[in-house]
């Protein structure tokens, strides 16, 4: 019995100082083998490995990916839409379905207060950007849209402080 309440705990404990420092180099470079994870903090790869999974089953590690610099493959313009949604039974999954669908948007959030959805967008040129709204204005539970292109990036972190 007492093992059963010890793996309990243990399941629903959140990260501890290792994990945040794994977390933490993963952020910053991700191709880190287990060998120079395990040299800097001191511990086994089985041991990294280990947690590294156990992080990931909890879906505390989504995914691991390259990040691409899109100025550097052509997107040039990025955009952000404010979206009003005609209301109705799960119009919030339903719009948001549509919107997530569309080339070029790359994230979707649904909103409390006046504007239903923010939705981030990349284009290539101006074309593409036409292209863009245009879908947003075909889909028929979107009352308007008002896009405001971003001139300059201050700061853009995919990070999260741990």
């Amino acid at each position: 019995m007492p093992r059963r309440a010890k793996e309990k705990k243990g399941k629903d404990e959140p990260i501890d100082e290792t994990d945040k420092k794994i977390l933490n180099i993963l952020q910053d470079d991700a191709t880190k083998s287990l060998e120079e994870l395990g040299k800097v903090l001191g511990m086994s790869k089985t041991a990294i490995h280990y947690r590294i999974n156990k992080m990931r089953d909890k879906g505390i590690i989504r995914k691991v990916m390259a990040l691409v610099d899109p100025h550097k493959i052509g997107y040039d313009i990025f955009a952000v839409s404010l979206i009003k949604a005609k209301f109705g039974p799960n119009y919030q999954n339903i719009v948001g379905e549509k919107l997530s669908k569309i080339k070029g948007v790359w994230a979707v959030y649904f909103l409390l207060g006046d504007i239903d959805f923010v939705v981030l967008l990349r284009a290539k040129n101006r074309n593409d950007l036409m292209r863009i709204i245009d879908q947003f204005i075909n889909i028929p539970e979107i009352e308007r849209s008002s896009t405001h292109l971003i001139l300059t990036t201050i700061k853009e972190d995919p990070k999260v402080d741990i």
